[in-house]
Order: C-alpha cells, then sequence, then structure tokens
C-alpha cells in the first residue's frame, strides 16, 4: 500500500502545527503518511504543540516515501526536501515562506502523478506569500492543475478543475474559484457549468458508487424568478442542466440559492434530499459548508488524475505557534483521502 503526503503549508503559519497534532493525536489514521518540508521547521511545530501531561511527539527524518511505513505510531515521518528555508518567524507573510509551501506542493503533485505516493493532503499556505515568491498561481487548485497539465503534456485549459468542500453534512462544488465576483458572474456560461456538472457526477460516481443527485442553485435571487431578477438562470443555467440531464445525469434546478443547502444537508435525523449542491462562486457555496463547521469540512480537487484534499481554513497567522489550532480538518482530510484512493 502506498503512502500519503501531508506538506507542511506556509510554515510561518499553522500548518507545521496542525501536521504535528495530527500525528500525535490520531496516529491511527496518520498510518502510513509522512510530512513533505523542513525538518528544523516541524520539529519546531512539534514543540509548540507540547503540553503538560501530553507526550512530546518525536521527530524522525526519511529518505523516501515507503520509508513512513517503518516510523513507530506516534512520531512524524518528515522528508526533507533540499534548498528550503529553516524556521520562518510566525505570522508573518514572506517569499520564502510562500515559496517553501510552493515546492512542497509541486514535490507532492509530481510525486502522486507519477505513482509514487497514493494521494497528497495540503496544509493551508497563503495566497499573498505565494504571489510574493513569484507564484503564478493563486492558490493550491490552479498550481495542482497546471502540474497535471504539465504532466500530461496538455494544454492547462484540457486539465479542467473544480474545488469541491465536503463534509458529513454537505457537499458543494464551485463553478469558478478564485475569481472577483465580478468576474464570477461573467464565469456563469452554459458552457462552465456543464463541464461542472461533468466533472462533479464523474468524481461522485467513483466515490458513492452510484450516480450523485445534483442540485444547481440560482446565481440571483430566489433564482431569478423568471427574469425579473436577472437571465441568467435563463441564458445559461437552465440550458446548462437540461443538456446534463439529455447525457443521462441526475441534476435538479436552478434552485433558490437561499434555500438549496438546507435541502441538500445530510442529517442523522433527515437525510438530505441532494449529494450535491453546484454552486456558482466561491462565497455562495463554501459559506454554508464552512458554517457548519470548519473542523469538519475538507477541500477535494475535482477533475485531477491525483487524489488532494485540504483543511477547509487558512494560515491563520493570528494563532501560529501557540500550539491552539484543531487540526480536526486536517486529520478529515486524510480520512477523506483514504477513501478515495480505496
Amino acid at each position: 500500500m502506498q503512502t500519503i503526503a501531508i506538506t507542511q503549508g506556509d510554515p510561518a503559519g499553522i500548518g507545521p502545527e496542525i501536521v504535528a497534532k495530527a500525528f500525535r493525536d490520531a496516529p491511527d489514521m496518520l498510518r502510513g503518511c509522512f510530512a513533505v518540508g523542513d525538518l528544523a521547521t516541524l520539529r519546531r511545530a512539534a514543540q509548540c504543540i507540547v503540553r503538560p501531561g501530553v507526550p512530546e511527539l518525536p521527530v524522525a527524518l526519511i529518505a523516501s516515501p515507503d520509508d513512513a511505513w517503518q516510523v513507530p505510531s506516534r512520531c512524524m515521518p518528515v522528508l526533507q526536501l533540499p534548498g528550503l528555508p529553516g524556521p520562518v518567524p510566525w505570522g508573518q507573510v514572506s517569499a520564502a515562506a510562500g515559496r517553501a509551501a510552493a515546492d512542497c506542493v509541486v514535490w507532492a503533485a509530481r510525486a502522486a502523478l507519477q505513482g509514487h505516493i497514493a494521494a497528497l493532503v495540503t496544509a493551508p499556505l497563503h495566497k499573498e506569500a505565494l504571489s510574493a515568491a513569484g507564484v503564478s498561481f493563486p492558490g493550491h487548485t490552479e498550481l495542482l492543475q497546471a502540474e497535471a497539465a504539465a504532466h500530461q503534456g496538455v494544454p492547462l485549459a484540457a486539465m479542467p478543475v473544480r474545488m469541491m468542500l465536503a463534509s458529513d453534512e454537505l457537499r458543494t462544488v464551485l463553478v469558478s474559484i478564485h475569481l472577483s465576483l465580478r468576474d464570477a458572474i461573467a464565469a456563469v456560461t452554459r458552457e462552465n457549468i456543464l463541464q461542472t456538472l461533468q466533472i462533479t457526477h464523474a468524481a461522485l460516481l467513483r466515490s458513492l458508487g452510484r450516480a450523485p443527485r445534483m442540485a444547481v442553485a440560482g446565481l440571483n435571487p430566489h433564482a431569478g424568478e423568471g427574469g425579473l431578477f436577472g437571465r441568467e438562470e435563463i441564458d445559461s443555467i437552465v440550458p446548462a442542466v437540461a443538456d446534463a440531464r439529455a447525457l443521462g445525469m441526475d441534476v435538479h434546478g436552478p434552485l433558490a440559492p437561499d434555500t438549496v443547502f438546507m435541502r441538500a444537508r445530510h442529517t442523522p435525523q433527515h437525510a438530505g434530499e441532494f449529494d450535491v449542491v453546484l454552486a456558482m462562486y466561491h462565497d455562495q457555496g463554501l459559506i454554508p459548508v464552512k458554517y457548519l463547521g470548519v473542523d469538519k469540512g475538507v477541500n477535494v480537487t475535482l477533475g485531477l488524475p491525483l487524489v488532494r484534499t485540504s483543511p477547509d481554513h487558512g494560515t491563520a497567522f493570528d494563532i501560529a505557534g501557540q500550539g491552539v489550532a484543531d487540526a480536526a480538518s486536517l486529520v478529515e482530510a486524510v480520512r477523506v483521502a483514504r477513501q478515495m484512493v480505496r
């Protein structure tokens, strides 16, 4: 069985310490995983989570991914990448930290694409730090898309990807990701919506073992009210839904965006009507999932020839280094990654 790589994230943020906490507090789930990053940075993270009455977390340097299986439980295996800076100041945006975070992601992506690891789980990075480092991609999703396209020798446009945020209660997939709201509205086209539905259908068909029930949120209040509040539903969303249904997909909508997420929510007392909601832009889809609890949400990149998951929170520079960050979402991201590679 192959291992799972966990990138350290931005070394100035909470990424390294939640990785350390995950290895300490969820040893069974983290078995066969290893951290990718800088040894000194991750040792500092292990020290910052030390608390009275809690055993310290040993850190072991490994030479290859498969060596992770030889490391005992409640010990963090670390694969040191060459050229990474040592520990940087907590909570400060820097080009050095941004470059280190990006280098870890690139290494893990290439290892997954080449079949050396089963999946990658990415700790949070900082978009401003990435930009300061000269990285021409705004986040994980776009960086991974570029690596996958280059690996397969195809143009970026031939490797369409989408972001899914998922928890036990709700899944949402976004038509567009990191765009301004003005540009995101312009991206609500028949072609983009249909492509998103196709990517979502294919991904959930594999993970669920059946065709997913997909709901499509409207863009405008009340899903446009027949054109009274905007024509995007009439001109783009309805035709895309019809196209998807013609291809045999189980698609419903456009539905009022202020109620569709409640209808899709799954609880022990009430099964949701849908397996996933297609949202028209970033905040429309992510706010409902994050409101239910950032400790439960997992970011999954759909459309890639690799498995990548991530916690659904950021670098939290304001608490970095204090040892108080919650690792629950990272542990959940590992759990989801394991499910997806079975």
